[in-house]
């Protein structure tokens, strides 16, 4: 057992979406129910950039400068100073109920996203892919709240949650193409639900457990072969940073908490790993 130190104050309701990358000096992660994208200063502060959504579900680099952010409804490109360059049409209405949730891009600089209903409806999730073009299509379909997402190291493999099996999930990959989806690891009843995940260098898996106050590694078979204890119960995402990504970044939610329960929660916390994580894949657009 590793336990993580406390690195923020509690500043996010449902902080999501960590994300370390040299391109914009560190760590980003979204406060998602806020719509807004945040950034961890080399002192410790912290800047907050409103998107101008209800939602900001996740952020990553993009090749050239700047950064890609999933919204509600739409896929939106900035550049490095904050400011939009430009905004895709929702890709459905409002009156869906269904937002996006998160997500990360394939070894050809793609950004796969997955939404999920605001009832949690099941089956009513897509997962979408964002290409160089600007334009989205859908993948694949019948996910309930579509989550965390990453590609092994040699870019044929990629392990995918959809929380409410309570799985980790593999496709191979080939030719751009995901295929054969199969379980990975099924996390025991009890432990939380799978949310955010990162790969680590020996193909092992990082995945925060919502309920659950860990995040779990699995190595490259599947074993359970460390667990990082929280503080909170809420563990929403996690991702490897530092100057050789052997720090693993952890964001915590106080969603459906009441103001004197868990007050660190919605800080963000951090770790020794003991390994190294995979270099975010940036948007190739």
């Amino acid at each position: 057992m590793v336990s993580a130190e406390q690195v923020t104050d509690p500043i996010a309701f449902h902080a999501e979406g960590a994300v370390w990358s040299n391109a914009w000096g560190g760590l980003k992660w979204v406060d998602m129910m806020r719509g807004d994208v945040l950034t961890l200063g080399a002192d410790g502060s912290v800047d907050r950039m409103p998107t101008g959504s209800t939602v900001a579900a996740m952020v990553r680099p993009r090749v050239d400068g700047g950064f890609v952010v999933v919204t509600e409804r739409e896929f939106t490109l900035w550049d490095a100073d904050g400011r939009r360059e430009w905004a895709g049409e929702p890709l459905w209405e409002a009156s869906a109920g269904i937002r996006f949730n998160e997500g990360g891009c394939d070894p050809e600089g793609r950004l796969l996203c997955g939404s999920m209903s605001y009832e949690q409806t099941p089956g009513a999730g897509t997962v979408w892919r964002f290409d160089a073009e600007r334009t989205a299509e859908r993948v694949f379909g019948d996910v309930t709240i579509s989550n965390g997402l990453g590609f092994t190291g040699d870019d044929s493999r990629m392990y995918y949650v959809d929380s409410r099996t309570r799985r980790i999930d593999v496709f191979d990959y080939v030719d751009g193409v995901l295929l054969d989806r199969r379980p990975f690891v099924h996390v025991e009843e009890g432990a939380g639900d799978p949310d955010g995940l990162w790969v680590d260098a020996e193909d092992g898996v990082w995945v925060a457990l919502y309920g659950g106050s860990a995040v779990h590694h699995y190595d490259a078979s599947g074993t359970l072969t460390d667990v990082v204890e929280l503080p909170v119960s809420k563990i929403t995402s996690c991702t490897f940073g530092g100057p050789d990504l052997s720090t693993l970044y952890i964001t915590t939610s106080r969603e459906g908490l009441a103001d004197d329960e868990q007050p660190l929660a919605g800080s963000v916390f951090a770790a020794p790993a003991g390994v190294r994580g995979t270099v975010v894949r940036p948007f190739a657009g």
